[in-house]
Parts: C-alpha cells; structure tokens; sequence
C-alpha cells in the first residue's frame, strides 16, 4: 500500500484535469455546459468561504443538489482535508436531521436557501453556507492540504433495520484503493469520454461515475431530479453520443421495450451495477449499443463502491446462476472468502456467505460498534488472520475464481424442511415473460404459522394461472408460490432498488 494514496490517486489527478482541461467541459447539468476552469474557480471560492468555518470534527454536511456548486463542495472540502456526509435534497427533513445529528456536523454547505432543510435547522449551533451566492475565484491548487490517509473522504448513510440510518465510514485510503482497483480492471476513459452520471450523490456508484471521469478530463452528464430516469438518460445516449455510462440493470429493464428504436453506437463502455444483474438484458444491450464492452461490477457500501467485476464478453454466453449474472472476480485490492452458517471458510465449489478483506474494506459504522461486532469478523487463511466485513450475499466460487451469485442469505428460506433460494423462482417467473418485467420472490409466514411464498410480478394486473402453469412444469411443487401479486411499479428504497421490506409489508 505504499505506493497507493489518496493524494496520488486522487488529488493530484484532479489538479491536473482542473488546470490541463481548463477550456474543456467537465459538466452537462441541465441542459448547460460548464467547463473544467469552471469547475476550478467554483472550488476555490467554496475553499476560501469555508476556511473560516473549519469545523472541529472534520466533518461537513453537504445537501447534494444537481449542479457545479455540489460538485464543487465535494473537492473543495477534499482539497481542505474535510470529510463530506451528503444528504438527499428529496429525503424527510428529519431523516436529514438525525444524520447531521449522529454526525455532529456544524456546517452545512448547500445550494438553495429555499431548501426545507435550511429552514429546520437550528442556526444557533449550526453555520449554513449557500455555495450558490459565492464568487468565484481565480483557482491556485498548489496548496491543496496534505492529510493522513486514514482521515474520512465520507460518510454515507444507509438504511438501518432499527429504522434510523446507518453510517458507512469511507477513508481517503479505502477510495484511494478502490480507485487503484478501478483503473487495474481494463476499464478506461479519457477526455474526449462523455459519461453518464445517473445515480444520487448519497448513493456510491455515483462517487465512482463523477469522480473517474474527472480524474481522466471526462465530461459528466447528469441527471436532474425530478425526471423519469430512465427516460432522461436514453435521450442524453443518443442526442449526447454518451461513450461511457454506469447504470443499474433496472434502467435497461425499463428501457427494453424500447431497444428496437435506440442505437447507441456512440457507446464503448457500460457498466451494469447496485443490483443483480439478469443475463436476458446482456445480448439485447449488446445489439442496442454495437460498440459497446460490459463491465458487472459488484460492491456493498462497506468495501468502497465495487469489489469484484465480471467482464462480459460479446458473442460468449455469461457465467450465470439462475440467470443472474455472475459478479466476477475480486479486484485487485480486495480478498474474498465464503463461510458457512457458522463463520467458517469453506473450501473452493461450496456455496457459502462472501466476505470481503483488504484496504478498501471501511473500517466499520459511525458510532455503532454492535454493528460492527456483527458486520466484521477474523478469519484465519493460511495461517493468517485477516479483518473481513460480512456481505450477507449467497455466492460460490468457481475454480478459476469467478463468483456466481445467488441473492441474499436472508431470501433463502425453508419450505417444507428443503431449502430453497428464491432467486431461482424469480428466474424462471421472469423467463416467462421474457425478461420484460421485474419479480420479486420472498417467503411469509400464513395464519397457521406455516411459510408460504409470495411472489411479486411488476406488470399490470394479469390472470396468474399460466404463470403458476409455468413454473409447476419448471420447479418442484414446495417452491411454487401460493400468492402471485401484480403491481404496477414496485416501491424503491433511497438506493433505488426495490424495497422488499414494503413488498412484504403489502402482505
């Protein structure tokens, strides 16, 4: 690791895109270009503002709008050797609220003074600083802020079981490996890439879809709140010739129906992430985007954005289980291993939990070490014993290293005495309709006491019968549902994957 820090992966790169790109653009927000110089001179007023305002802590809460003055806030409080904890603009005032106060964070860098949040918030122990009023200035970068490696880059804030949010803390030196990871798996951009950046700024991914395209001298094209994603982004493709987009399978599930009218052929690299990935959607991509290579790129919170990545190759038939596509092997700064129900490593073929072990593993929740007890565990390889974070996910390990996915432990469940995995209903439920709708299996317990399963179709209300009819010819009889629930959207968490908790609460 000697070799690898965040002022070298990360700063130092961005000083030379901001002063070597000045005249190009490094961003498309709503409809306007703004260049690298832009961008430069944005950082260096919000830099000046908030030296006076240098919070104890190291810690600043950020409101993350869509625009230059965000993106600006995230570097500027870098380059001040400052932590960020982003918050969701579209969030619950007081879901924000408790974040700040589980933080303590005392400075609140934002956007708009509109914002209900700034209203709320009480002014007598916290400074605000609208980034948007700022003048610009003339940017001088040669003092960026040397900082310990162990200092936190962020803290984001995930949905905790308890119902107040969790925070996952990411050091300089997990984003300064995960980006080392990044570049060493063939992925690559430069400054004539346009990227599509798609995700909110409280979610992960995003971190990875700004940040490596800034680092290269990429332009990034973003995506306002308030529209229907999916269809905002299919326009930025092909009216903006996009050459690089991470995107989750979800959107291309959306916009199949609508693959027969798009050619990307601007397109050279996608990357498929934040949720399972079907195999039907990988061919159908491949013919709507001719020049396109795909990346499955894989990673809990904890292990900084991506941990393993599968490199789909056209014309060959992907790794699969239960038509999921397998999540590839472990990035270079990353080591995984697969433990059974009792924590210990199994041998290579066996299906076991995937824990994850290296630099870019975060060193655990703000302030919560019973989460931590449970979340990170020792395990001993070889006779050494490493730190490991427990994923939850089902995997196995196949000779040449790939990792085959199988959903979350917590979807399996037992019917009858078998065991059975629900991805596996949800593959052939979503064969039958050919890969157009999204399905959701999870097991209930009915008023006997006894577990049944449900399975969720998100289609307009359809008679069940031939589906049932399907899946008896495809699955033994315990795993056919005893519920089929047609929705016409499935709710969403704040990642924007599908909130199986409310699924099953519709129960």
């Amino acid at each position: 690791m000697a070799d690898i820090s965040f002022h070298n992966e990360i700063i130092q790169p961005l000083i030379h895109s901001l002063t070597c790109y000045a005249d190009q653009n490094a961003f498309f927000i709503k409809g306007v270009f703004y260049t690298y110089r832009q961008l430069a001179d944005a950082v260096e007023g919000i830099r000046r503002a908030i030296r006076s305002l240098r919070p104890d802590n190291g810690m600043v809460a950020l409101l993350a709008g869509d625009d230059l003055e965000t993106y600006a806030s995230i570097i500027a409080l870098w380059f001040e050797g400052l932590a960020y904890v982003p918050l969701h603009p579209l969030q619950p005032v007081e879901r924000n609220l408790n974040i700040t106060g589980q933080t303590e964070t005392k400075l609140l860098l934002h956007s708009s003074q509109d914002h209900p949040l700034i209203k709320n918030i009480d002014t007598k122990a916290n400074k605000t600083l609208c980034t948007a009023t700022l003048a610009a200035s003339h940017a001088d970068m040669s003092d960026a802020m040397a900082t310990p490696d162990d200092s936190l880059a962020y803290i984001l804030f995930t949905s905790g079981s308890t119902g107040t949010p969790k925070g996952v803390c990411i050091s300089r030196r997990n984003l300064a490996a995960f980006f080392n990871s990044f570049w060493r798996t063939g992925f690559a951009i430069d400054c004539s890439d346009r990227c599509l950046q798609a995700f909110d700024l409280t979610f992960d991914v995003s971190i990875q879809a700004f940040l490596s395209a800034l680092l290269r001298g990429a332009c990034i094209y973003t995506i306002p709140y308030g529209q229907v994603k999916y269809i905002y982004a299919a326009s930025l493709l092909m009216e903006h010739q996009i050459t690089s987009a991470a995107m989750a399978p979800s959107m291309l599930t959306y916009l199949s129906p609508y693959f027969d009218q798009m050619r990307v052929e601007s397109l050279h690299t996608t990357i498929l992430t934040a949720e399972a990935c079907p195999t039907d959607l990988i061919d159908k991509w491949f013919a709507c985007a001719p020049n396109t290579e795909i990346y499955d790129f894989y990673g809990p919170t904890e292990g900084t954005i991506y941990c393993t990545a599968y490199h789909l190759r056209r014309g060959q038939p992907p790794l699969e289980a239960h038509g999921t596509t397998a999540i590839g092997l472990p990035l270079a700064n990353v080591k995984a291993k697969l433990i059974d129900d009792d924590g210990t490593p199994l041998p290579q073929g066996a299906k076991g939990e995937l824990c994850i072990s290296g630099p870019q593993v975060t060193q655990g929740y703000w302030r919560n070490p019973e989460r931590n007890e449970k979340a990170f565990i020792n395990i001993e390889v070889d006779g050494k014993c490493d730190r490991y974070y427990r994923t939850g996910d089902l995997c196995q390990q196949l000779p040449d290293g790939h990792l085959l996915y199988f959903g979350r432990i917590d979807q399996q469940a037992k019917i009858q005495g078998y065991r059975v995995e629900l991805g596996e209903i949800e593959f052939h439920a979503r064969a039958f309709y050919g890969g157009a709708h999204r399905t959701v299996a999870m097991a209930y317990q009915n008023a006997s006491g006894l577990t049944e399963i449900a399975l969720f179709v998100e289609a307009p209300t359809d008679d069940p019968s031939p589906l049932k009819q399907y899946l008896t010819s495809k699955l033994p009889s315990y795993m056919i549902p005893s519920q089929v629930i047609f929705r016409q959207q499935f709710p969403t968490n704040r990642s924007e994957k599908v909130d199986r908790m409310a699924l099953k609460q519709s129960l």
